[in-house]
């Protein structure tokens, strides 16, 4: 999974996906709507790389308003009947069992009622509280382990949020994406450009609401999703599997670089300063993610290592 997400906050201008070698690359959408390319060698080879070069449009503003429905507005509120049954298993816990969560979860509530907006907030600033460390473990801390030791990267801390959340019958999902910060003054960004996890919480009248406990944000300014899913386990951009040694595997890097391009064609100087300053209008970005994972190494027997399939997602 690649390829960003169309929203109201994003317009997919082009995307453009390169696999080397060559292979037969087929294109689908999983049950939450993300876009999956599935590619298959056509030769042996020592080395793959896959190169997704998209470019996109972002209108989310940084400070964001949204309107909910009155019947929504006080926690608790119930779901309709078909709100209830389309979120399913976006309501339901991935870590059951975790007593401590429960209990650092309560501590944001302040009375029944409360303010509905007002609980999803301090909770995603309570997850900012916890130390940001950028973690290169491809596994995904429990929130009782990230409460623990007070640290988590921002899949970490995307999950906490979430399993927080749906302890209070939120309906929450977890966003993989990419983060375009180029002052690299936001927790999260090695670079201009870097990939992120965040988290979305369903809310009557208002959709889909972004947050983002690493930087403690609401809103989806500088953010480009990539995919949506119930589970942080789901949002491996790139996975597969190949015919040969268990051990052929010798390196694997990945690279994203976001830049901002300009005014489109026809714009004038000043809108796109304008733009720029109000985080409004239209922000034309360039968006490139190369994967080279080394898949054979030269001792691999070519004939061994005939067939080698990715799920780009």
């Amino acid at each position: 999974m690649l390829r960003p997400r169309e929203s109201r906050d994003l317009r997919l201008v082009s995307s453009h996906l390169t696999v080397t070698p060559d292979a037969t690359v087929r294109r689908a959408y999983d049950v939450a709507g993300n876009a999956v390319a599935t590619a298959t060698l056509i030769t042996p080879a020592e080395e793959l790389v896959i190169d997704s070069v998209a470019r996109v449009e972002l209108f989310a503003t940084a400070y964001p308003v949204f309107e909910i429905a009155a019947a929504a507005g006080a926690f608790p509120f119930r779901y309709s009947d078909d709100e209830w049954t389309d979120l399913g298993a976006l309501t339901l816990r991935q870590y059951p069992g975790e007593d401590d969560l429960r209990a650092w979860t309560q501590d944001f509530v302040a009375g029944c009622p409360t303010d509905t907006l007002s609980l999803p907030k301090d909770i995603n600033a309570g997850a900012g509280n916890i130390f940001h460390q950028a973690r290169e473990d491809e596994d995904t801390q429990s929130p009782s382990q990230t409460l623990s030791w007070v640290l988590g990267s921002c899949r970490d801390l995307a999950t906490l949020f979430i399993e927080a959340v749906r302890s209070l019958g939120f309906g929450a999902r977890l966003v993989s994406g990419d983060l375009h910060d180029p002052t690299r003054t936001l927790l999260g960004s090695a670079d201009a450009g870097s990939t992120h996890a965040w988290a979305e919480v369903y809310l009557p009248g208002a959709g889909w609401i972004t947050f983002v406990p690493t930087n403690r944000a609401m809103g989806g300014a500088n953010l480009i999703p990539v995919a949506v899913v119930r589970d942080i386990r789901q949002a491996m951009p790139v996975s597969g599997s190949f015919i040969g040694p268990a051990d052929a595997l010798l390196e694997m890097s990945v690279a994203v670089r976001v830049v901002e391009r300009g005014a489109r064609r026809g714009s004038s100087p000043w809108r796109l300063r304008r733009s720029m300053r109000a985080e409004a209008e239209r922000r034309p970005y360039m968006f490139r993610q190369s994967v080279k994972p080394e898949c054979f190494a030269s001792s691999v027997n070519p004939a061994a290592a005939s067939r080698s399939s990715a799920t780009i997602t």
